[in-house]
């Protein structure tokens, strides 16, 4: 017979491919030792007991290999491959030489939406190696790309970005269980199970390809590791929610689904918006559904820190199931105390965002986000990436963004903006909750307004700014971020040229010191991008209006607060949380509570808000404890800056609530007794005494303790009345530490200005030196002469 040359290639190759397949020969010749397989197949049976899926042929298989005398060892063993040749999805073979093949098992490849299907893995390793086996599919990679903090290039599929059509095709989710008992790699047994999970985002037929993957960077020739399987993905169950307040009214809450193997649901990997992959929780409106297969379920649910989290079981069937009715109840009502809260920093883009397909996430989600953790607004600040995408959105305006079940795009003016944000918005509203079956587009009752952080550009090493009602984004003659002033002092001017209100972002970056003491006088390096030209632009009157803390060190944070409060100047702290940066737990970790005579709504509520903020009555924490009404006594108009004719005795009042659980946890314990270098950083914990469940309240006097109550943390609104004299101009405020801190109230004596310490204006001397040695290294040559001019004054000035 005459072979040609493609015809040998193809029956060489056809017979090595056999060679690596199991063979069909009796199976004696391929059975493994009876007592490790034994033993095997029992921690695989009670593993797969222990995640809830028991196979029906258990007693069977346990009994077959238990009662089994020497003489029918091998009968046995049949019987065995036999009863789990039915579970099995993937056959995998690793050659002497180490290469995988897979083949398809004879398990149904049924799969159920929303839900984990579990499936055996046949292993013939003839290697007799000890690896560990993964299972891998490109539908099954994340859903986006996690932000690099790129400005530009991040669409470049070279750099593996991902497009809408390929995160539509990313369906499945892959798990192998190797956690006990279960061993986390093969046992170098010739014949082995392990445990395959797959997860669906999608109900219909869907195809995947599992690929066998042993670590050794090469699968067998002619790509036989991998093999596509065609699915059917029975459609899950949509849960309708009833989330209802205190008064039994609709309202969003934030929600945590696990399983009895405490996997989250929906999977993270395969979220779609508005929910966030890095989040274990979703957010949901009264009304809205969440989908689920059948099963047991713990439903953990709240709405930030003024309310109790909650929990409640949920057992999904296949048949009827009824409306979950999750009651949400609070502990603390700042509002009606006349206090409404704010967070001055989140983003929509960056850091744990994806940054493809799209660049961050459209205000639907920021809106959720914001009315979740029961925020009245919330800032959503554009920068460096996905600057160009967001900006979008950016309007000039505080917009109360309400929604309707018909979604109708909205057709209102775009107030000046060369793009129509409001209509960009409302169509890519529309798509999300078009994609949420049940969704009834409830009203956002929180505000939200676009504005800008000031990171990314060539200025922010002298400190990232937070630019806070703005009406034009663009800063005069630039092109691009490149162009902007390369340090902080006329961005500031330009903003508060069109009236914005600004400070600076994550303080404590660059001013930690080895003491918690709080002042301290060590200098700190003010080598990073916190309040760093602070010191300098706070001698400037009219450049700076606040900086922000809550989501870094308490004792940095505060330190040069108080230095330049006790130089006389008035700057006001904001509350943050730079979501999801610092931390992409929730929005509203750190957050601010200002007095106000009315809601927040519209320009007018931001904008009072805002005013407010820096000259009003206000305090900021983590929302755990609260200092309400903190006054004077005998001065109810103004709480903000008050004249004596002396010194004299001076009574102040606060109402103070917070909440710790009666008795420290286990939990709790480890808050409690963290170094103060280490995460949670503001917590009321932190301020538990001991074993108790008091807390401390203390009366500032220019950054000195000067007054010390004990109060119950049990929710309860305590009166508290604290007495001191005042010998000079000063500077007082109340704090529960490091949970939550007032705003200053001003006092003048005999109309003197505050020139509370010496020590204070000396340490602020010499850190404007320190901090021009850091950053004029980095300012342009064509700036320096001015920025140089601006430090000097600040030397003078202290």
């Amino acid at each position: 017979m005459f072979l040609t040359r493609r015809t040998f290639h193809r029956l060489a190759i056809g017979s090595s491919a056999c060679a690596l397949l199991p063979s069909a020969v009796s199976v004696a010749e391929e059975l493994p030792a009876f007592q490790p397989f034994r033993e095997q197949i029992l921690r695989l049976l009670t593993a797969l007991e222990s995640i809830g899926v028991p196979l029906s042929e258990s007693s069977v298989i346990r009994s077959t290999l238990q009662e089994a005398s020497s003489d029918v060892q091998a009968s046995a063993l049949e019987k065995v491959i036999t009863l789990l040749h039915r579970h099995v999805l993937l056959q995998v073979t690793i050659n002497p030489e180490m290469r995988l093949a897979a083949v398809r098992g004879n398990a149904p490849a049924e799969l159920v939406q929303g839900g984990w299907t579990t499936f055996l893995v046949k292993v013939f390793n003839n290697a007799a190696t000890t690896p560990t086996l993964k299972i891998k599919s490109p539908q099954g990679a994340p859903v986006g790309r996690r932000s690099s903090l790129a400005i530009e290039g991040v669409h470049d599929f070279t750099n593996g970005a991902v497009d809408e059509v390929e995160a539509r095709a990313r369906w499945i989710a892959v798990d192998t269980f190797d956690s006990p008992p279960m061993t986390p790699t093969l046992s170098g047994l010739s014949l082995e199970y392990r445990i395959l999970q797959l997860y669906s985002r999608d109900a219909g037929d869907r195809e995947a390809t599992l690929q066998a993957d042993a670590g050794y960077g090469e699968q067998d020739l002619g790509y036989r590791s991998s093999v596509p399987i065609l699915f059917h993905c029975k459609p899950s169950t949509a849960i309708r929610l009833k989330i209802l307040d205190e008064e039994g009214e609709p309202t969003i809450a934030a929600i945590t689904v696990r399983d009895t193997r405490g996997r989250v649901y929906p999977p993270q990997t395969k979220r779609e918006l508005p929910d966030l992959n890095f989040q274990p929780q979703v957010y949901r409106y009264s009304g809205e559904t969440l989908r689920l297969p059948e099963g047991d379920y713990m439903v953990e649910y709240s709405r930030g820190p003024e309310y109790f989290a909650n929990r409640v079981t949920l057992r999904v069937t296949e048949t009827e199931n009824p409306p979950l009715q999750l009651k949400l109840k609070r502990w603390v009502t700042p509002r009606s105390q006349g206090y409404y809260s704010g967070d001055t920093h989140i983003h929509a883009a960056g850091c744990s965002h994806y940054e493809s397909p799209t660049e961050g996430v459209v205000p639907i989600v920021m809106e959720r986000q914001v009315d979740g953790e029961a925020l009245d607004l919330g800032s959503v600040l554009n920068w460096g990436p996905g600057f160009e995408y967001q900006k979008q959105f950016f309007t000039g305006h505080a917009e109360e963004v309400r929604h309707n079940s018909s979604h109708q795009v909205a057709a209102e003016a775009s107030h000046g903006m060369p793009h129509d944000a409001h209509a960009i918005a409302a169509e890519q509203t529309r798509r999300v909750i078009t994609a949420m079956p049940g969704a009834d587009a409830p009203e956002v009752r929180s505000l939200v307004r676009y504005d800008i952080e000031v990171s990314g550009f060539p200025s922010s090493h002298c400190g990232h700014l937070v630019l806070l009602q703005l009406h034009d984004q663009q800063y005069p003659g630039t092109r691009g971020l490149e162009d902007w002033p390369s340090w902080n002092i006329p961005i500031l001017q330009w903003a508060k040229g069109q009236g914005a209100i600004v400070g600076y972002a994550h303080s404590a970056h660059g001013l930690v010191v080895d003491s918690t003491q709080l002042p301290n006088y060590i200098i700190p390096s003010f080598n990073s991008m916190g309040a760093n030209e602070y010191i300098v632009d706070v001698t400037h009157p009219g450049v700076i209006d606040f900086i922000s803390g809550c989501d870094l060190w308490p004792f940095a944070e505060l330190n040069i607060w108080y230095h330049t409060l006790n130089c006389g100047f008035r700057t006001t702290f904001a509350g943050e949380t730079d979501f999801p940066c610092l931390t992409d737990t929730c929005v509203g970790g750190g957050r601010s509570y200002v007095a106000l005579p009315r809601p927040v709504e519209g320009d007018d509520g931001y904008a009072l808000w805002l005013q407010h903020l820096l000259k009003g009555s206000s305090y900021f924490g983590d929302g755990r404890s609260h200092l309400f009404h903190f006054a004077v006594e005998g001065h109810s108009d103004d709480q903000h800056s008050i004249n004596l004719p002396g010194a004299m005795e001076v009574r102040f009042t606060v109402v103070a609530c917070a909440r710790l659980e009666v008795a420290p946890t286990d939990e709790t314990r480890m808050i409690q007794h963290a170094s103060p270098y280490d995460k949670p950083y503001w917590h009321i914990e932190r301020a538990r005494i001991n074993n108790t469940r008091k807390v401390p309240v203390e009366l500032l006097i220019n950054g000195q303790v000067v007054e010390r109550q004990l109060v119950d943390a049990d929710g309860v609104l305590h009166p508290i009345q604290f007495s001191a004299k005042v010998q000079r101009s000063s500077w007082v405020a109340m704090r529960i530490y490091p949970s939550s801190h007032t705003n200053p109230i001003f006092l003048s004596v005999d109309e003197k200005p505050i020139r509370a310490s010496r020590r204070s204006a000396e340490w602020c001397r010499r850190s404007v030196d320190v901090c021009w040695q850091q950053k004029s290294q980095r300012i342009r040559v064509e700036e320096l002469e001015a920025a140089a001019a601006a430090y000097e004054h600040a030397r003078q000035v202290f």
